[in-house]
């Protein structure tokens, strides 16, 4: 089955989360806990159930996109006994019925990615959230709903967020995103990026590694933001910087990665050019204001796969993977060595979780910065890269305010 060869090229290159899995055979930290999963169902994320697996723990998983599921991995994990409710395409209702299906289970642990998981156990399903111990969140869209319901006062359990952690998100966020994008919006379109100009929306992290990838390609690249000091970061790496109502009059390729809603909106596609495509690749597909888009449009047509032409009269526009995560939906995900550690992280906060819940605030918590440390040592050691120790004296220099000229 096309599914488990998927799994198995992942496992091959997931060396960090190998050995984590070697540990949890011997360890089984999680024996006895159930597990909620809501993440994009594909090859690394079913490694990552397998580590659960062999931890001890009862899984159950749904995807948190309705366009990011392979199939045929969803498949392969029912058939090793997993419950797994994903299916690409689903629609919105299937979508949340799937979410219910998961939370059924009653989990102890609940792994989210958007945080929607998280967010029908402080609404809809709050009744189950009682028996849920603690939870992990993938995503910056997601941590960013976590934090305004800390502040709220209304979180029900502690979460940890594993997108802050420096081997998830810097590496996670700008080098897999910022490969995943491109190559999904060049898998989709099959066009050159070498001369066009290139718009990415946002200079959070994932920003920052599509504009980088993009300029690598042969791209003009110009970033749009509305924090200064991103704006000035991008200005000084040699972007150049602007509004979106400037740039939407020169851009051949629109990328978002914000993590808000309505970047690109009526106004500025009114300014675009005849052929101007438009990718997503913040969690949600709002970046991108579709519901303006289909009012604007005389016709709309399927001009290839993954890809919506737009007919504006004056002009066409092209939209990709209906505004979802191109990364996912038209191509496969972030590279499989960078879901390494964003998964070993994951893995490690689930036992974290399991270890200490009875002494966890309800509240947002970073990941322990000795798991961090340890997963970027573990990698260093899976690339054979070797590294400087301090001796006692360098130490105690650091330590030690007395020291000076």
């Amino acid at each position: 089955m096309e599914g488990f060869r998927k799994i198995e090229w992942a496992e091959r290159y997931m060396k960090v989360l190998g050995k984590i899995r070697d540990q949890f055979r011997k360890e089984r930290p999680l024996e006895g806990f159930k597990v909620g999963m809501a993440l994009h169902v594909e090859a690394k994320t079913a490694v990552l159930v397998k580590t659960l697996v062999d931890a001890g723990a009862e899984v159950a998983i749904t995807g948190c996109n309705p366009m990011s599921t392979q199939d045929d991995v969803a498949d392969a994990l029912r058939e090793i006994g997993i419950a797994c409710f994903a299916k690409r395409g689903m629609d919105v209702d299937e979508y949340y019925e799937a979410l219910r299906n998961v939370i059924r289970i009653r989990p102890d642990i609940v792994i989210d990615d958007g945080a929607d998981l998280i967010f029908l156990l402080h609404g809809e399903m709050e009744s189950y959230a009682e028996n849920v111990k603690g939870a992990s969140e993938e995503t910056t869209t997601g941590v960013i709903r976590l934090r305004a319901m800390e502040r709220e006062g209304v979180l029900k359990f502690p979460v940890i967020a594993v997108n802050d952690a420096y081997t998830k998100y810097l590496f996670d966020n700008r080098y897999g995103t910022g490969q995943s994008a491109i190559d999904g919006v060049i898998r989709a379109t099959n066009l050159l990026m070498a001369g066009k100009t290139v718009v990415v929306a946002g200079y959070g992290w994932c920003g920052r590694g599509v504009a980088m990838r993009a300029r690598g390609m042969g791209a003009n690249v110009v970033v749009t933001e509305v924090d200064e000091i991103r704006a000035l970061e991008a200005v000084m790496d040699g972007f150049r910087v602007m509004k979106m109502e400037e740039a939407a009059k020169i851009g051949d390729i629109f990328i978002t990665a914000t993590g808000n809603r309505d970047i690109i909106r009526e106004e500025h596609i009114r300014r675009m050019k005849d052929g101007a495509i438009l990718a997503n690749a913040g969690h949600f597909n709002v970046e991108i204001d579709i519901p303006a888009l289909e009012r604007m449009a005389k016709a709309k047509r399927e001009a290839r796969k993954y890809v919506t032409e737009y007919d504006l009269g004056e002009k066409r526009v092209y939209l990709l993977a209906e505004g979802r995560l191109v990364n996912l939906v038209a191509a496969d995900g972030h590279p499989v060595e960078v879901m390494d550690m964003s998964f070993a992280n994951q893995a490690l906060a689930a036992k974290y979780i399991a270890e200490n819940w009875e002494k966890l605030e309800r509240r947002v918590y970073r990941l322990p910065e000795e798991l961090d440390r340890m997963v970027a040592r573990m990698k260093l050691e899976s690339m054979g890269v070797e590294i400087d120790e301090l001796t006692e004296e360098q130490i105690r220099y650091l330590s030690d305010w007395r020291c000076g000229t």
